[in-house]
């Protein structure tokens, strides 16, 4: 039976400050009693435990499964403001002679940079191994001043060629400040993922409000920097950009979506610009209180969550005293286990709490991993997430059922899903009771693989107690009809008869009263339903019945980084990306409620409204189906456990979009898709536009934004009219208004994906 993978599962790790450090090397003896050890042979003189070996090995003696400390010490810190900021207001500004050595060391600093010993807190390649670090988080590369981005980009450079060199694997940047400037950030990190290509670097985030971390310096001045080649300024007050909302301090409350989004949006710039970077990902800092409903909270599912840095101050404690998160916390970190990130947790020996002492931290988040749904359903045999490991966000082709004869081993996997068969049976079942007493039943199953439907149906027939009831099998698999005739042999005798042949072109000996099939695909009609079961009516008496009776297709928007670099990853990424695929879906944002699509019409246009802003990546297929009566089979996300619970058989199709669309709060988002076929192929093509519902403009303000600018008080203006940008909705030239004073305006779209087939088809 697969197990949850322990090498993936989620980890937990301890946070050290430059003090935890400090009071390590304190507390250090490299020999007993004070006492000098003696000299050994070069090989061997390297001391084979340091106070930062000592630290890691009793952290994890404690149950930590690895470390998270700083990279530099404050003694760096220093050495970088001293060269690379004004005079402190303590200092005076007019020392020439200190100015100049100031420059002298920047520039030297800047050409060939490099630490010194006691800037460090690691040095040697067994202190570095296994741990993750955190860059410096005074690091300002998104700073108002120029001249502070680039020395701090080359003091980043600089950490990140110390970390590689000492093969560290992923280091920890500082959270962007300034949402002014997260371009700026986002090229730095861009550059030094190039510069460095085999660190993992992850950008540490608050869950929302980017200056919740940067409270402290909100209002501090900082000096500047002096280098005029960067565009100095003579002083910088450190503040929290405008454009930013700020989080309500009392009683932590949360003020409005926007906040809630500010810092996914600057997320979304970063990974944007470093081309969605695989060896780029979140360090989500918990932090700031979360909301009661998480709805808004959604989208991180689908970003690529690294790491989750969780203070003690997080916690709160419980009637005993022992600490426990908030609710909103406990339900984002279980449902955070599809990433299985690591939990850097800080501040556990600061007794912040009055019971459980450090560990207790620590066993909780164990609990908490426990009892995530992605874990337990992972373990318990018979489910879809069980049955299913391994191949979570994995790209999977959609089956050639026409075309290509399945190998016995993919029956098989199809086989093992008890829950359809189960279904089918049961469907049977109700159809043969419903037939009158005393009359002669002719079932016919189409494509009848290697024999479980067969199986069912004769068990149902033995179930309703019907002697008048016999079966015809139609394969068209010679392989697969090998194992036909050896079951009819060794089990089924007389009960049934066995048709070799294409269902489409085969004759039967007689009309048939129910026929069953099991040709549905993940989007209902995507493994060629329709024109297998056209040709397979004609078995059928008018009165007769159909198992499956009817089908409905469903399409959501969907948004998964992971799905969309998978897709753009092929050696052929331009067919890749207009090529549907078959997923079992983990780590994704369903951007709204999926709408259905009666399987028989070969085209939809679809509108949905998109609540919470996110990235478009793809399109989710879903299918329903109802077998007989009220029985069914559902692959539907929010229905799938009420119809057939666990059912393993099919995974949902995904549609890729060759570029992400940003998608703002309430847009609405129409989508239209095409099943279309000539006489050799069945091909999907699809494509979207976005709108958005904005008050219309008073006439002539328009004009005075976008009028040709003057200089020096002089200059053309242009005609009233001229210059106002047309809004346009459909294929219509302007914005559709509404009687409530609001237009909906055309944002954006997506191209014609897979015209004609020519990347993805499916033969006929």
């Amino acid at each position: 039976m697969p197990q949850w993978d322990l090498a993936l599962a989620p980890s937990r790790a301890a946070f050290f400050t430059l003090l935890d450090i400090q009071s390590a090397t304190d507390s250090f003896s490299p020999a007993p009693n004070g006492h000098v050890r003696p000299q050994l042979p070069h090989a061997q003189r390297e001391s084979p435990d340091t106070p930062v070996l000592r630290l890691i090995k009793d952290t994890k003696n404690k149950g930590y499964d690895t470390v998270c400390l700083p990279l530099t010490t404050d003694k760096w810190k220093e050495r970088w403001e001293g060269m690379c900021l004004l005079p402190v207001k303590d200092e005076n500004p007019t020392d020439e002679a200190k100015q100049k050595e100031r420059a002298e060391a920047a520039e030297l600093w800047r050409t060939r940079p490099g630490f010194l010993a006691d800037e460090v807190t690691i040095a040697r390649l067994d202190e570095a191994e296994g741990i993750t670090v955190m860059i410096s988080d005074w690091l300002q590369l998104d700073s108002e001043d120029d001249g502070i981005r680039h020395d701090a980009e080359i003091a980043l450079q600089q950490e990140l060629a110390y970390a590689s060199y000492l093969n560290i694997h992923t280091a920890i940047l500082p959270a962007p400040r300034n949402r002014s400037h997260v371009a700026s950030y986002a090229r730095v990190i861009n550059n030094c993922l190039k510069n460095t290509p085999y660190i993992y670097l992850s950008v540490r985030l608050p869950i929302y409000n980017p200056t919740i971390l940067h409270q402290a310096q909100a209002h501090t001045q900082v000096p500047a920097s002096p280098n005029p080649d960067h565009g100095s300024s003579p002083a910088l007050i450190v503040s929290p950009d405008p454009s930013v909302p700020q989080t309500s301090q009392s009683g932590g409350g949360i003020s409005s979506e926007s906040e809630m989004n500010a810092t996914w949006e600057m997320w979304d710039v970063i990974r944007s610009i470093c081309d969605y970077n695989t060896r780029l990902t979140l360090t989500l800092d918990l932090t700031p209180p979360l909301p009661a409903k998480l709805g808004v909270l959604s989208k991180w599912a689908a970003e690529s969550v690294r790491h989750i840095f969780l203070p003690a101050s997080t916690f709160i404690a419980n009637t005993k005293g022992y600490p426990v998160l908030p609710k909103p916390t406990q339900t984002f970190i279980r449902d955070s286990m599809i990433h299985r990130p690591t939990v850097i947790l800080a501040e556990t020996t600061a007794s912040k709490h009055s019971r459980g002492g450090e560990a207790a931290y620590s066993q909780y988040i164990a609990y908490l991993e426990g009892t995530s749904p992605a874990v337990k359903n992972a373990q318990k045999a018979g489910t879809v997430e069980n049955f299913a490991q391994g191949y979570q966000d994995y790209l999977q082709a959609p089956l050639q059922p026409l075309m290509d004869n399945l190998q016995s081993m993919t029956y098989q996997t199809f086989e093992q899903d008890p829950v359809k068969y189960e279904k089918y049976e049961e469907a049977i079942l109700r159809a043969l009771m419903e037939w009158p007493v005393g009359e002669q039943i002719i079932c016919c199953v189409a494509g009848a693989g290697r024999g479980p439907l067969v199986a069912r149906c004769l068990n149902a027939i033995e179930r309703s107690q019907r002697r008048e009831v016999f079966v015809y099998a139609v394969e068209k698999n010679p392989n697969a009809y090998v194992t036909l005739q050896q079951r009819k042999e060794r089990e089924w005798g007389d009960k049934v008869k066995l048709l070799f042949g294409d269902m489409r072109l085969l004759d039967i000996p007689e009309p048939v009263d129910i026929l069953i099939s099991e040709l549905l695909g993940s989007f209902g009609d995507n493994e060629l339903s329709p024109e297998c079961l056209d040709g397979a009516q004609r078995f059928l008496k008018p009165t007769g019945i159909s198992i499956p009776s009817s089908y409905t297709a469903h399409l959501a928007p969907l948004s998964s980084s992971k799905l969309y670099n998978e897709a753009r990853s092929s050696s052929r990424a331009a067919e890749s990306l207009e090529t549907p695929y078959v997923v079992m879906f983990q780590a994704v944002n369903i951007l709204s409620v999926p709408l259905t699509n009666s399987h028989n019409v070969r085209s939809a246009s679809l509108r949905f409204w998109i609540p919470h802003a996110g990235v478009l990546h793809g399109l989710a297929g879903y299918f329903e189906a109802v077998l007989y009566g009220n029985i069914g089979l559902s692959i539907h996300p929010y229905r799938k456990d009420q119809i057939s619970k666990d059912m393993l058989s099919w995974f949902p199709l995904f549609f890729p979009f060759k570029e992400p669309l940003y998608l703002p709060s309430n847009s609405e988002l129409q989508v239209s898709i095409w099943r279309l076929t000539n006489e050799r192929q069945v091909w999907y093509e699809w494509h979207t536009e976005s709108f958005l519902t904005v008050p219309i403009t008073p006439p002539g303000i328009c004009d005075d934004i976008l009028g040709t600018p003057t200089i020096g008080g002089s200059g053309a203006h242009q005609p009233q009219g001229s210059a106002t940008l047309p809004r346009v909705f459909g294929t219509g030239g302007g914005g559709v208004a509404n009687a409530g004073g609001f237009e909906v305006v055309k944002i954006g779209h997506t191209s014609l994906h897979n015209p004609g087939g020519r990347s993805s088809w499916i033969g006929l």
